[in-house]
């Protein structure tokens, strides 16, 4: 089998960091928990803005991405890609810091077999009987918890289906990986700072009033958190199979879980066992070697 190309292998090392460090992010978005979710996702869009669009004028890319802005169709997947994420984004900070960590975790498990399907859907990827059977223990897992816990895991479901739709447009985004990002949040920014004004002129706002560490983790923290992993993410997305991409995927929800588990010490469950075991043999299958039939 002849090596990958310099192309590829950099596509992979980018996306092993972005997975490490969405893997670890909840450590940080739990130390802004007094900071309500809304906010802490409507600053990650307006401080992740001016940061990227510092880089892009140091790197004298601003014309490449109003010129995204100019193509209707480019415009167009820009705009599903970042609702998408925003969806993801704040889902992820309200289950991190109201305790519930652990669906976030199943929920990025799960993730990897939705863009599985995806990919067979949307991009004429090869979907084998595998793949099939891997998605069917995911299905049982999902159907152990909705039936242990009598109701339906929301948390867990929206964010595999957000980032699993996230993850295909930026697969056939016209634009490389840093410019596709600051268009994203370009285009998320009015409603970011229309949603600040308001906690602020409703006096909801945690912004300056909850100390200046915190302050100085919001402006600081959240474009790193955000911008970084996300345009790594991008980088290897794109130089990557969708499938591959998924299957490197659950390195995030495995740190995820021993952060939620060991370290913020929620409740592991007898349901929640058979829940994760299902996928854990799903995600396993999935992972057999390609020569397996």
């Amino acid at each position: 089998m002849p090596s990958p190309s310099p192309h590829v292998r950099a596509g992979f090392f980018a996306a092993v960091a972005a997975y490490c460090m969405w893997g670890v992010s909840p450590l940080f978005f739990q130390a802004l928990a007094a900071v309500p979710p809304l906010e802490v996702v409507a600053h990650r869009i307006v401080w992740s803005l001016i940061a990227i669009g510092i880089v892009l004028a140091l790197r004298k890319q601003g014309t490449e991405a109003i010129a995204m802005l100019r193509q209707p169709r480019a415009l167009i997947v820009f705009i599903g890609s970042a609702i998408t994420i925003s969806i993801n984004w704040l889902v992820f900070v309200h289950a991190v810091t109201s305790g519930r960590a652990l669906q976030a975790s199943l929920g990025y498990y799960v993730f990897p077999l939705v863009t599985v399907v995806l990919a067979a859907v949307f991009l004429r990827e090869r979907f084998t009987r595998r793949q099939g059977a891997a998605l069917g223990f995911v299905v049982a897992g999902v159907g152990v918890l909705v039936v242990g816990a009598g109701t339906v895991p929301w948390i867990t479901l929206v964010l595999a289906f957000s980032f699993g739709a996230y993850g295909l447009l930026r697969k056939i985004a016209p634009a490389e990986s840093l410019v596709g990002l600051f268009v994203e949040t370009l285009l998320l920014f009015p409603a970011a700072v229309a949603v600040l004004i308001w906690l602020h002129v409703t006096g909801q706002a945690a912004f300056l009033n909850v100390g200046p560490a915190i302050t100085l983790a919001v402006v600081l923290g959240t474009p790193l958190w955000t911008a970084f992993p996300l345009f790594l993410f991008a980088f290897g997305a794109r130089r990557l199979r969708l499938s591959t991409v998924g299957l490197m995927q659950y390195i995030n929800p495995t740190l995820q879980f021993v952060l939620a588990v060991f370290v913020a010490g929620e409740a592991f469950t007898t349901t929640d066992a058979a829940t994760f075991g299902l996928i854990w043999i799903g995600i396993a299958v999935y992972s057999w070697p390609a020569t397996a039939k």
